[in-house]
């Protein structure tokens, strides 16, 4: 039988609806703001495949797609870059993040900052200000940086690794966590080197988004400091595991649908794999980095190069082929003296 006290509850409506409001208080206190109601959005798009004649068939220049109402993501074409980056342009209520600008310097081949100044809201002196930010320091992720110098509304953070510690005040560099806040839109900051000193991703509370740069993509993953992309996946792991991810954007994509890597700056991507990777494809980072070799590594899909020590391994080759080839000659002709001298000997 029950208590006399619930039975009271049960008769009494407004007692009931208290008990809901109070339990839906309580569950939303006990879950961290924001995690139950990411903002939506569409990775409905087939990228530019590039051309199998640039010369004849270039595509345009800057191709763009809007994810929702307040991001978007831009891409250059593969015949003006073989890298053909990914930008990441957020807007906020007091300010817009964009992240990265590309490969392209000259404004006249990419018009980056003109096409993200016309994506910003207002007109004028009213145009919300803008953050460019970079994941890492490498040229095609900052050249686009000098398109923005002569718009009052840009900043332009620097990419060397003082610059990067300084803005987002990471005193224990790579440890710690950092934020820049676009208002209405909180986008925390991962120390994750690795394949760059600097490299950094960013998560966007508002619609669960992770961009990842060149630590992790589809495409071949360029390690500098195996340690460093241990830990740094073992970060955003730790980071990422009680949090919700929409989707993994990372700089760039280098293969196709079934997983196979095009050649070596190619400017044709027939059937590309799709820009987004998965929650699990992070969480399965640290123990796929730990199989590194620290030359070349396939692990499932990911595929693994330290470029610097491939190219001195390759160096180390070619001048032992050399060394091989000159001892192979020097012994050549001196057989070829000894021969002509014993042939004199005996003729004499």
């Amino acid at each position: 039988m029950a208590p006399e006290t619930d039975r009271i509850i049960d008769k009494r409506p407004s007692s009931r609806l208290a008990l809901f409001v109070l339990l839906a208080l309580a569950m939303s206190l006990a879950s961290p703001p924001g995690w139950s109601q990411l903002v939506p959005g569409s990775m409905d798009i087939h990228w530019n495949e590039g051309s199998r004649n640039c010369a004849s068939d270039p595509p345009p220049p800057l191709q763009e797609h809007q994810y929702n109402t307040r991001t978007f993501i831009l891409r250059e074409n593969l015949c003006t870059t073989f890298e053909a980056p990914f930008m990441y342009l957020l807007v906020g209520s007091t300010k817009a993040l964009l992240i990265d600008t590309g490969d392209i310097a000259d404004p006249n081949v990419i018009p980056l900052a003109d096409t993200v100044m016309r994506l910003l809201p207002e007109e004028g002196p009213a145009k919300l200000p803008l953050l460019v930010v970079h994941t890492h320091r490498h040229l095609d992720h900052r050249a686009g940086d000098a398109q923005f110098a002569h718009f009052s509304n840009a900043q332009v953070v620097g990419f060397n690794i003082d610059s990067v510690r300084r803005y987002y005040k990471f005193t224990d560099w790579p440890n710690g966590l950092a934020q820049v806040d676009l208002g209405d839109r909180t986008v925390d900051v991962i120390a994750t080197p690795g394949h760059n000193e600097t490299e950094v991703s960013f998560y966007d509370r508002s619609t669960g988004l992770l961009f990842t740069g060149d630590f992790l993509m589809p495409a071949r993953l360029l390690i500098d400091d195996a340690s460093a992309d241990v830990a740094s996946a073992e970060r955003v792991a730790a980071f990422l595991k009680d949090r919700p991810i929409s989707f993994v954007l990372g700089g760039h994509i280098e293969m196709n649908s079934a997983g196979d890597l095009f050649p070596w700056e190619s400017q044709y991507h027939p059937n590309e794999h799709v820009l987004q990777m998965t929650k699990d494809d992070v969480l399965a980072m640290p123990a796929v980095i730990r199989s590194f070799n620290g030359f070349y590594t396939v692990h499932g899909n990911f595929t693994m190069e330290d470029s610097m020590r491939i190219l001195i391994a390759f160096a180390g080759l070619v001048l032992l082929v050399v060394v091989a080839v000159l001892w192979i000659l020097v012994r050549y002709i001196r057989r070829r003296r000894l021969a002509r001298k014993l042939r004199t000997e005996v003729q004499g």
